[in-house]
């Protein structure tokens, strides 16, 4: 399976490629860094973004395209750079049939550390490791990004997924949990049922 990783952000966003075989060995292809300064107007530092996807898209081909959910963040300002930088990925994949998976951090460093609550260094280490690189990946969102690669294949369990729904085990997991929440949520608002 080749997936590539990408760990959103306007300043810089994180792209990882990684091809894993059926006995979970990875092995990185590609890894880099494509960055935007704050000078730019939002749509053109989007446009940076768009073309780098586009042209890493069209380059490695994945199976599989493995982005980051922001999960929780208290900054509005970086969850919408985010959350546009998102959009855009995820567009990019659409348009060539390309599936994206989505994980949260704590999904990714359970994943590569055996701890969801793993600090970056700690990420970053284990992802040197797995792939057998002579020197860490820098920045920080280099690493981010191959983990996610190297995530999503291993929690995919090697296959793209169940061909009936869409999504690996840990997305339906996911997408139970949030219907429990939203369930719960609604009764709380509507008050007793004896009303």
């Amino acid at each position: 399976m080749r997936v590539l990783g990408v760990d959103p952000g306007l300043t810089r966003c994180g792209l990882g490629v990684v091809d894993v075989v059926a006995n979970r060995t990875a092995t990185m292809v590609a890894v880099g860094v494509v960055g935007s300064t704050h000078e730019m107007t939002l749509d053109g530092r989007l446009l940076v973004v768009a073309e780098a996807i586009d042209a890493w898209l069209d380059a490695f081909k994945p199976d599989v395209l493995a982005l980051e959910r922001v999960f929780a963040q208290t900054n509005l300002s970086t969850v919408m750079g985010v959350a546009q930088v998102s959009g855009v990925v995820i567009v990019a994949a659409a348009r060539r049939g390309i599936r994206v998976a989505l994980h949260t951090p704590s999904e990714v460093k359970a994943a590569v550390t055996g701890n969801g609550r793993a600090d970056k260094a700690s990420v970053t280490a284990m992802v040197t490791r797995i792939l057998r690189l002579a020197e860490p990946p820098r920045p920080a969102d280099a690493a981010d990004a191959l983990a996610l690669a190297i995530a999503h294949a291993w929690r995919a369990g090697n296959s793209l997924a169940s061909a009936s729904t869409g999504t690996t085990a840990a997305q339906q997991l996911w997408r139970d949990a949030e219907s429990k929440a939203k369930t719960k949520k609604n009764k709380e608002k509507s008050g007793p049922s004896w009303r």
